[in-house]
């Protein structure tokens, strides 16, 4: 591992134009490529103090031996030539958003005499029409299939065109009318082009014309009693239709742009695009990527739009491209891509209407991207086992944690404390051993202390429960030895804190994970190990240690970690809204004549929550038990004084800092 100012570069020989920035190791590789507005600035952040460094930002320049750059004159020059090495020397430390595969694209060979209609992969050739690029090549050839009875128009290979006019037969396309049949001259090159005109200005999105025309040929077929024409014509128009449901209309305007969308966590992202052309869906593309440092959500959309266009045509690049955040230099990138495009591209947010609905849909399906990722990763035998053999080997345990606790404490604004246990057995959750605290004992924001008491609370029932159960051991178990099961002596089950865990996390740094160790030590408990996750910077902290574990980024245990760190943030969260829920509808219900704690919660047990209670009538409160109609009409009435509660409610994770609002 290389000192950083081993390598630094004197002062002042750095320049302050924009430029391109290389590092690289002992072994000449390039590790990382990064571009700056200025050089010097940004160059000088990466050497100071190692602790002031993002942790794989720490790691890469310990990993390199050497820095140089390339000085251009503007920003995009910079953009362009970032990329350009990005892809020449593939450095490990730089995020790489594209999948391993090229999408399908629906070209037309306008060049050629008798275009072809054909399905593409790969790079783009110049005198072929693209539209695309779509998901799934058969759905594009169905597609196709669809429309050629529609628009006749040639889709065999040159081969088969070349031999059908040897023999002075068309293939089997063109006996089914799905050709036209231009290799034995029933259409000539000319009539052959219009129908090839009729077919890209179809998939282009002019539809309606089409369709119109058709229904009004079939109409005057029918008045001419030619009912077979008038047949002929009904089942084009269903053809049409049914091509157009594959492609539904989500951008009245019949824009054409691309709707990005991110979904990260500390160390992936989940990308997902739509393709929209001519107002309509034409593809969709998702993939998970690894994060490299704790770049911003704009320096990431940034990172994606470089890959994502770089080497495309201008056809490949649309006039609007909607992103979750915009990038910090979003003005050179619309100078790159109009560049690209050869005519104005605009990046921005979309703030409301139909452009708003489809990004939150597009990010739906990137969050549902990220969870699926989750979902395989966990699902799988080997990788659980190899993540558990991972935590042992770097915390220093006796044998791999088979059981894992995690524990999460939650509060509004220092009240409603609440505290949350989760458990993963071989990797996996086992929510039936999930638990709920309320911390009543802790007064403001002190999770430290409420970790103490939830901790405290938990390891006390075990020790309480604890009898011995020399059967199910195999043997007999002396008086004071540890490690019997608890079970129920009247049914024999396992009790609610049955099992001692192989290792308790806690969702925090160093004050939680020393809150969490004294509460076993006074409990005299010392055979259950300790640790903790600290969001930030995703460091696993051990008790009475100085400096954290640095767990590799590809870790499958800090994965494992990772999962049970959010799943015990998800319940403690869950349990605290529950909480807050009725908390509010009982001091709304305070000054109602009559009705009690007894009927206060008989009602929120009925309905659930304050929004349902005021969306129901008299009628329906007066049916919960122990309320009458005089009773319900004034909870109606009191509820309608207060009106909507206009406050935003807010959670916060005292352990992580973190706010969450509902709406």
């Amino acid at each position: 591992m290389a000192d950083p100012a081993t390598y630094r570069p004197a002062p002042g020989t750095i320049p302050t134009s924009p430029g391109v920035y290389r590092f690289r190791d002992a072994k000449g590789r390039v590790i990382y490529v990064g571009k700056a507005k200025n050089l010097r600035a940004r160059l000088t952040s990466y050497f100071q103090d190692l602790s002031g460094l993002h942790a794989r930002t720490a790691t890469m320049v310990t990993s390199a031996a050497s820095v140089e750059w390339t000085v251009v004159n503007t920003e995009v020059e910079a953009l362009q030539l970032e990329y350009s090495w990005i892809k020449e020397f593939d450095p490990r430390f730089n995020v790489k958003y594209r999948d391993d595969k090229s999408y399908p694209w629906l070209a037309v060979t306008v060049s050629e005499e008798f275009p072809r209609v054909m399905v593409g992969r790969g790079a783009k050739k110049k005198g072929t029409r693209y539209f695309g690029p779509y998901s799934h090549a058969w759905a594009i050839r169905d597609t196709v299939d669809q429309l050629l009875r529609v628009f006749p128009m040639r889709s065999c290979s040159a081969g088969v065109f070349k031999r059908s006019q040897q023999v002075g037969r068309p293939c089997l396309l063109g006996y089914i009318d799905k050709c036209s049949a231009p290799c034995v001259g029933r259409v000539d090159a000319e009539q052959h082009r219009a129908i090839v005109d009729d077919f890209c200005d179809f998939m282009a999105g002019q539809t309606s014309a089409f369709l119109k025309r058709i229904e009004k040929q079939m109409y005057a077929a029918s008045e001419e009693l030619d009912f077979e024409k008038a047949a002929r014509l009904r089942d084009d128009l269903g053809a049409l239709n049914r091509a157009l449901e594959k492609q539904a209309v989500v951008l009245g305007d019949g824009t054409d742009a691309d709707v990005v969308a991110l979904e990260e966590d500390p160390l992936e992202v989940a990308v997902q695009i739509f393709h929209v052309r001519g107002g309509r869906v034409r593809g969709q593309r998702g993939w998970v990527a690894e994060k490299t440092d704790d770049a911003e959500l704009g320096d990431l959309v940034e990172r994606f739009l470089q890959q994502l266009y770089d080497g495309e045509s201008g056809e490949g690049v649309p006039r609007e491209i909607l992103v979750p955040a915009l990038p910090t230099d979003a003005d050179v990138l619309e100078t790159w891509l109009s560049d690209l495009r050869g005519s104005r591209v605009r990046i921005r947010v979309p703030q409301r209407g139909d452009k708003k609905t489809l990004q939150e849909t597009v990010a739906r399906n990137a969050k549902q991207t990220m969870a699926l990722h989750k979902t395989r990763r966990a699902s799988d035998l080997t990788t659980r086992n190899q993540a558990l053999e991972d935590l042992q080997k770097a915390l220093g345990l006796s044998e791999a944690p088979l059981r894992l606790e995690c524990y999460d404490i939650s509060n509004l604004q220092g009240t409603e404390v609440v505290g949350s246990m989760v458990v993963f057995e071989d990797g996996l959750a086992r929510k039936s051993e999930y638990r709920r605290f309320i911390v009543r004992s802790v007064d403001g924001q002190n999770d430290v202390a409420a970790m103490h008491e939830v901790i405290t609370r938990r390891f006390r029932r075990l020790l309480d429960e604890r009898v011995e159960t020399p059967e199910l051991l195999g043997g007999q178990v002396e008086p004071g030895e540890s490690g019997p099961l608890l079970v129920d002596p009247d049914t024999g089950r396992a009790r609610k804190f049955a099992y001692a865990p192989g290792l308790v996390v806690v969702d925090g740094g160093p004050p939680q994970v020393a809150a969490a160790q004294r509460a076993l030590d006074e409990l005299g408990i010392d055979d259950v190990p300790v640790c903790g996750l600290a969001k930030r910077l995703e460091e696993v902290w051990l008790p009475g240690q100085e400096d954290p574990v640095i767990l590799p980024r590809t870790s499958e245990a800090l994965f494992l970690l990772q999962r049970l760190r959010d799943e015990a943030h998800r319940f403690a969260i869950t349990h605290h809204r529950g909480r807050r829920s009725k908390s509010m509808v009982e001091s709304l219900l305070d000054d109602v004549p009559g009705l009690g704690e007894v009927r206060r919660k008989a009602l929120i047990s009925r309905f659930g929550s304050l929004r349902k209670i005021r969306a129901a009538s008299v009628e329906d409160i007066a049916q919960v038990p122990g309320i009458g109609l005089r009773t319900a009409e004034a909870i109606v009435g009191a509820l309608s004084s207060q009106g909507d509660d206009k406050r935003p409610a807010v959670t916060i994770n005292t352990a992580t800092g973190e706010i969450i609002e509902e709406t």
